[in-house]
């Protein structure tokens, strides 16, 4: 990469460093740190800075060639001196001093530590004598000239330990290099194997980007695929490493391919004596884990040079010594078994087809579905039959691959009654969720819930059939299905989590949050004994947060989303999912800006999964709105119309959802009457599916909006439906209907109460409109207040009722409405389309809207209705 490369990260550092220098309550600072860590540039910047403000600058290096040179540090700086040492160093200090403009000198000494005494005498000297103002750098571990640590240790000057940047530092460095957002995940995984290592991370990332790993998607930056060094960062950790002997050498490969690993194992795969002295050299770090004690690289990148020049045989070699190793040492854990396969598989061992299906079994309940599948193909390749493509098939469903080949051979190959019910559920859930045929999966359904009457068998059925009709928005049923089918203790662990994500779904949207965690514990603990469907514990969490946020349960909806995200590190698609979470409860709190980060970062990071478009389409839904809350309206159409090209059939539940996005892009465009008529085309599908908790927001979102016809439904569903948002919805849409603005301000209340903070900001601008009709001044006063603190709190985002309320025009809202269409550019033919009106209407009110506003121009309406 050519782009400059940013200070960022060091600014308490150098505000420090400045204050020294401009205040002059020091002679100076000592900047130490490891290799690598950025201490040049930083001294740098305060030299620099020094500059601009008129203060004469000078710039010295110590070097390993002119250590042994009197003053060689400063040669060429100081001229010839000749004379005694005396002498010489007073004449060096008056040489030093001259030309200076103003008398103050700021002196920048790199590389400290490689000075010749000579040069450290000088620098001494300066400070001492007040002749200048230092900035030192010196290398930890590196011993440094008596001299130069008599400065600081006497009180001379100050020292700062300057380390490697953070995970915070690293992803605003990145930002700043690359010139927009970067996926939070790809922050991470960039500290991580860097560690903040400011010399390493600019050779990093611009190795990545160049080779096309670091690249936008969808507008965010994201790290993909296994780093691949480039030449010139592995030839720098390579010399940051030293020469290894052949037994030092094989310390760090067989961590480079296997660590940690325990320090007796370590022993006796190599020499004990060259444990011992990579330790002591600082290129392994050991420490004590429970009970043993357990080696790692003392650097990730280590890991990374050695495997980049590591042979295939070597590597195959290592890996297969390493992983009977762990066998031998008896580690029969489920974890373990996974790392010995996942060691073995790329070894020199012959195939152990049990071994791959215990471990692709294990990837798979860790949600580790790549691996799932790779281990499972091995495992099918050594002979591991059905078990070995059940694997296979669960995870590629997981990451919504189509497998339509491999799931009707399974079918086939079943040999008892169990497999084949096994095979059926497989079966069908491959052509619904990731083929996209659910006509086709319920056929298949149907024929075998008639052919099997073995009952363990059809209750396994039963909790397909449950998690179907959740999704396909028949709750009721769902409920029905899923009660039948958990009243077997006999139930498999993978049929119980089908049947409670069904169970979930079809609560969460009739209305029943109350009963949610329970049932979201027992799916969750059924995913921990799962093999092939363990990834489903993300549909039922995602369930369990769309219940508590239709409730208004919003709270222990971030306390959902963020256990979530805590929980998925390092794994891509999950991360993912549980970044849609976090996105979606924050919009839910009326927070469209950061909610936007979230969203995009998500829907950036399902690109190379979502052949089936399932991802997408749930993550477009809450993307659609936050473009439209936060006002990029190109965006956000575009984003609608993906969501419509892309409506999955087998997410029929969040069709209401769906249309309230709708809706919000519509207000957002300036047509309230368009977006309170989806709002409630919103509601009626969600009555004709009886999904009662999707119904109440749907019509309390027309509330918002300005419709008043809402008051007898949402007074009903409060009897129906658990948790705040029914009582406060039908109390918002009662004080509106009847003006009454004391009421609206206490809907307000309890909408910002339950944490919903956009609703409560409408709620309180429909009020400041019904106090200034009825010329209560101080109470409209008050209101608006209310409205301006609450829309602050919503990272200053408005609404049409809030922005009309902050900014009120003397308009109809049929003229806002076409005059917003016409500010945004559209023709008067474009604008009688949209709102299905003639043009002379709209020519009419763009006549009254000039005339009210004391306008002639588009241009000028624009002015004024984006103030």
């Amino acid at each position: 990469m050519r782009r400059a490369w940013p200070f960022v990260g060091r600014q308490e550092e150098l505000r420090a460093i400045e204050a020294v220098i401009r205040t002059g309550a020091g002679r100076g600072t000592l900047l130490a740190g490891p290799a690598g860590v950025g201490k040049t540039r930083l001294a740098r910047e305060a030299v620099t800075r020094a500059g601009r403000q008129g203060v004469t600058t000078r710039w010295v290096v110590g070097t390993a060639s002119s250590r042994g040179l009197a003053l060689g540090a400063f040669a060429g700086l100081l001229g010839v001196l000749r004379g005694d040492p005396t002498g010489v160093m007073a004449e060096a200090v008056r040489a030093f001093s001259s030309g200076t403009s103003n008398g103050q000198v700021v002196l920048g000494v790199d590389d400290a530590h490689l000075l010749d005494d000579m040069s450290a005498l000088l620098v001494h000297q300066l400070v001492v004598q007040d002749a200048a103002v230092v900035v030192v750098t010196v290398r930890t571990g590196e011993a440094v000239p008596e001299l130069v640590t008599r400065l600081w240790k006497d009180g001379h000057i100050e020292r700062f330990e300057v380390g490697s940047l953070g995970r915070q530092q690293t992803g605003s460095f990145l930002e700043a290099v690359l010139g927009g957002p970067v996926e939070r995940t790809s922050v991470h995984r960039v500290w991580e194997i860097t560690q903040g290592n400011l010399l390493y991370l600019r050779h990093f990332v611009a190795g990545e980007a160049e080779a096309g790993r670091l690249q936008p998607v969808r507008g965010i930056w994201r790290w993909s695929g296994t780093a691949l060094m480039s030449p010139g960062l592995t030839d720098l950790v390579a010399t940051r490493m030293g020469e290894l002997t052949e037994p030092e050498g094989l310390v760090v490969d067989l961590l480079a391919i296997a660590e940690p690993l325990d320090v007796r194992l370590l022993a006796g795969l190599a020499e004990p004596s060259a444990v011992e002295r990579a330790e002591e050299t600082g290129l392994i770090r050991v420490e004590e884990v429970g009970r043993r004690l357990e080696a790692r690289l003392a650097h990730p990148l280590f890991g990374e040079a050695r495997r980049a020049r590591m042979g295939t045989l070597r590597a195959r070699r290592l890996r297969g010594r390493v992983s009977q190793a762990l066998a031998d040492a008896g580690y029969r854990q489920a974890d373990d078994i996974l790392r010995r396969a996942v060691l073995a598989v790329d070894s020199d061992l012959e195939p152990d087809g049990r071994l791959l299906i215990d471990a692709g079994r294990r990837a798979g309940q860790l949600c580790d579905l790549p691996l799932a599948v790779r281990l499972g193909r091995a495992a099918e390749a050594a002979g591991g039959g059905f078990e070995a493509s059940m694997i296979v098939l669960g995870a590629l469903h997981g990451l919504s691959r189509p497998s339509d080949a491999d799931s009707a051979v399974l079918t086939a190959t079943a040999g008892t009654d169990a497999e084949l019910v096994r095979a059926t559920v497989a079966r069908t859930m491959d052509l619904a969720w990731a083929s996209s045929r659910p006509a086709e999966a319920e056929a298949i359904l149907e024929a075998a819930e008639s052919q099997v009457s073995e009952e363990d068998g059809r209750r396994q059925l039963m909790a397909l059939r449950a998690m179907f009709d959740g999704q396909f928005a028949r709750p009721v049923r769902a409920i029905e299905a899923a009660e039948t089918a958990l009243e077997s203790p006999l139930l498999p662990a993978e049929s119980v989590l089908l049947a409670t994500v069904g169970y979930v779904i079809g609560l969460a949207t009739v209305g029943r949050a109350d009963e949610l965690a329970t049932l979201a514990t027992r799916g969750v603990a059924a995913a921990g004994r799962a093999g092939e469907y363990a990834f489903l514990q993300f549909p039922l969490i995602t369930a369990q947060l769309a219940g508590l946020r239709l409730a208004g349960y919003l709270g222990e909806a971030a306390d959902v989303a963020h256990g979530c995200w805590e929980s998925v590190q390092g794994l891509e698609l999950p991360t993912a999912i549980a970044s849609v979470l976090m996105g979606d409860v924050l919009l839910a709190q009326g927070r469209p800006v950061s909610a936007l980060r979230w969203l995009r970062e998500a829907y950036a990071a399902f690109e190379p999964f979502d052949r089936a478009g399932g991802f997408e389409h749930v993550c477009l839904i809450p993307l659609v709105r936050a473009l439209a809350l936060t006002g990029d309206l190109t965006a956000a159409t575009e984003a609608s119309a993906k969501l419509r090209a892309r409506e999955h059939p087998m997410i029929r539940c969040l069709r209401p959802d769906m249309l309230l996005s709708q809706a919000w892009l519509a207000a957002a465009q300036g047509v309230s009457s368009e977006a309170i008529g989806l709002a409630r085309e919103a509601a009626s599908v969600a009555a004709v599916t009886g999904q009662s908790a999707h119904e109440v927001l749907a019509l309390h979102t027309a509330t918002c909006l300005g419709d008043r016809s809402s008051v007898e439904r949402l007074a009903a569903l409060t009897r129906q439906v658990d948790g705040p948002r029914a009582r406060a919805a039908a109390a918002h849409a009662s004080a509106l209907a009847a003006d009454d603005g004391d009421a609206l301000r206490a809907a307000s209340d309890m909408l910002e109460r339950m944490g919903d903070l956009l609703a409560a900001a409408d709620a309180a601008a429909q009020a400041t409109v019904v106090y200034r009709r009825a010329r209560r001044r101080g109470a409209a006063y008050q209101a608006e207040a209310r409205v301006r603190r609450l829309i602050q709190s919503c990272e200053g985002i408005g609404t049409p009722a809030t922005r009309a309320t902050v900014h009120p025009l003397p308009l109809t809202g049929r003229e806002r409405e076409i005059g917003t269409l016409a500010a945004q550019g559209m023709s008067n033919r474009e604008i009688a389309r949209r709102l299905v009106v003639s043009v002379r209407t709209v020519e009419n009110h763009l006549y009254r809207i000039n005339t009210k506003l004391g306008i002639s121009s588009r241009d000028e309406l624009a002015d004024v209705l984006g103030s």
